[in-house]
């Protein structure tokens, strides 16, 4: 488990890195650390802010690092993603490799045992029409079988999202 202290000495390690790298911004420094399911969400900020609140000196528009709480690795979220509601969903699909869980599902197994193979895959293929009719047998042989139907059934199932947030990044690998 990674404490606040060591999720902030890797946030600095990481600022000062970026300063070596890239000189001609501006100087940054931890300014917020707040506990979180996922681990420690450390927010950042240019020096010249922190020491005088003139906002002319305040940089804008990046966004919290995420340090896992678990393997100590640094995330950034961008603000936009950050101020939307789902952020941490898109950092378990993104970075943990956590599948989302699929819309249909359950009113598929149920129409399996209540009204046979046939109306779920109507059901199915109403409620999702990119899926051609082997596809949709695919996905409901595989709920019959208690199985999960494969993730290139279930991601057609899903409604397209009209402006996806922007990707969370991972900026450092998992800590010793």
């Amino acid at each position: 488990m990674v404490t606040k202290e060591r999720a902030v000495q890797l946030v600095e390690d990481l600022l000062a890195r970026e300063e070596q790298e890239s000189p001609w911004l501006p100087k940054a420094a931890v300014c917020d650390v707040e506990q979180h399911a996922l681990g420690w969400l450390v927010r950042w900020q240019s020096v010249e802010y922190i020491r005088s609140r003139d906002r002319a000196k305040m940089l804008i528009g990046h966004g919290p690092y995420l340090v896992d709480g678990q393997d100590g690795s640094i995330h950034h979220i961008p603000v936009t993603t950050y101020v939307g509601e789902n952020w941490e969903e898109l950092y378990l699909q993104q970075v943990k490799g956590v599948r989302p869980p699929d819309p249909l599902v359950a009113a598929v197994q149920a129409l399996v045992r209540s009204d046979g193979t046939m109306a779920a895959m109507r059901h199915l293929r109403r409620q999702a029409p990119l899926l051609t009719p082997r596809q949709a047998k695919t996905y409901v042989m595989a709920l019959r079988a208690g199985a999960e139907p494969p993730e290139e059934l279930v991601s057609l199932t899903r409604k397209p999202e009209i402006c996806p947030p922007l990707p969370i990044t991972t900026l450092t690998g998992p800590t010793q």
